[in-house]
């Protein structure tokens, strides 16, 4: 039996037999809230849904899947992909800019909270490169799928090919030919990301991470949103982290997990994020030109973000509610 599979039909088994456990002890949520389990732990917070930046649609798909018994990582899955089907939003999935030579190319990823996770990297032609990785990830030996080959699996899957450039976006690009001037400008949608985490009524994290990269870039450029440790990365025992901004800073920090890690030696998500942009300032001394944003999610349910410049902000939606939290700055104008 293949490795992945025996672990899912294994995971699969105690999760039933877990499951029984908590059910016998609701009453109105999918999840005893507020008590402590039958082996004395703390209890799960309840879910918890967060994204970069304010795409509040991606968050409140989210929550409806958490709220309705759903697990972390379907509710992760289906709150990025509000926004990869989202033709108005220019940095995901269809409508994203393209390269400099015209190609949208897609990269995501997704990651679970046994630790298994698939991406996918200049995906060309599907809307949904994180339900791909997703596929690479239950599917496949592998965690990585790039290019043609990326392309290749996604119809194999049944996934549905279609042209992914706009006319929004063609105009851009057409625009930007004139000069070609290659620049990103900070807060500008030229180089965003929708990264998600969620934790579940069972207290389990997950989380995705999906982008059309940098508007213009030069072919076959990858950032940091479908490197698992750089923008996104879980840990169930600790919490999980994801990064928007220019990929190249984060990736060079190794950032969403450094935050994980961090976490784990006793920082909250706050203390986290704000040593990880701090690290990449360092590494960064004089410069200001760019943009890097980080959210963090801890197992009691804390949260946390942290950006170099003003205009970062996260959406957040739990038991409290569903709003736009704008994010501490290390520079304050």
């Amino acid at each position: 039996m293949h490795r992945r599979k025996f672990l899912k039909n294994s995971s699969l088994g105690s999760a039933g037999l877990i499951g029984a456990a908590t059910l016998a002890g609701c009453r109105d949520h999918p999840a005893s809230h507020g008590e402590a389990n039958l082996a004395g732990t703390p209890p799960a917070p309840g879910p918890v849904a967060l994204c970069t930046w304010d795409f509040g649609n991606a968050t409140e798909k989210a929550w409806s899947v958490l709220n309705a018994g759903g697990n972390a990582l379907d509710a992760s899955e289906a709150g990025v992909r509000v926004e990869e089907a989202n033709a108005g939003n220019q940095t995901v999935g269809l409508g994203g800019r393209p390269d400099r030579d015209g190609f949208v190319t897609l990269d995501a990823c997704i990651m679970d909270a046994n630790g298994n996770c698939g991406s996918v990297m200049g995906l060309e032609g599907y809307v949904h490169p994180v339900s791909v990785a997703r596929k690479v990830m239950e599917e496949t030996p592998h965690v990585i799928l790039i290019g043609e080959g990326a392309a290749q699996f996604a119809r194999d899957q049944g996934f549905e090919k279609r042209e992914l450039l706009t006319e929004a976006s063609r105009s851009d690009w057409e625009e930007w030919k004139e000069t070609a001037e290659y620049q990103p400008i900070i807060n500008i949608e030229n180089h965003d990301t929708i990264g998600m985490l969620c934790m579940d009524w069972a207290g389990d994290i997950c989380g995705a991470c999906t982008t059309s990269g940098l508007a213009f870039k030069m072919r076959g450029r990858v950032g940091d949103s479908p490197v698992i440790g750089a923008g996104l990365y879980v840990d169930n025992e600790v919490g999980g982290a994801t990064a928007t901004g220019l990929g190249e800073e984060v990736i060079r920090t190794v950032g969403s997990f450094l935050i994980v890690e961090l976490m784990r030696q006793g920082m909250s998500p706050q203390q986290a994020c704000e040593e990880g942009v701090r690290r990449i300032m360092a590494k960064n001394r004089g410069r200001t030109d760019f943009q890097i944003g980080f959210i963090a999610l801890n197992k009691q349910g804390q949260t946390g973000a942290y950006c170099i410049h003003p205009g970062f902000s996260y959406r957040l939606y739990n038991g409290e509610g569903h709003r736009n939290i704008p994010s501490e700055t290390y520079l304050k104008s």
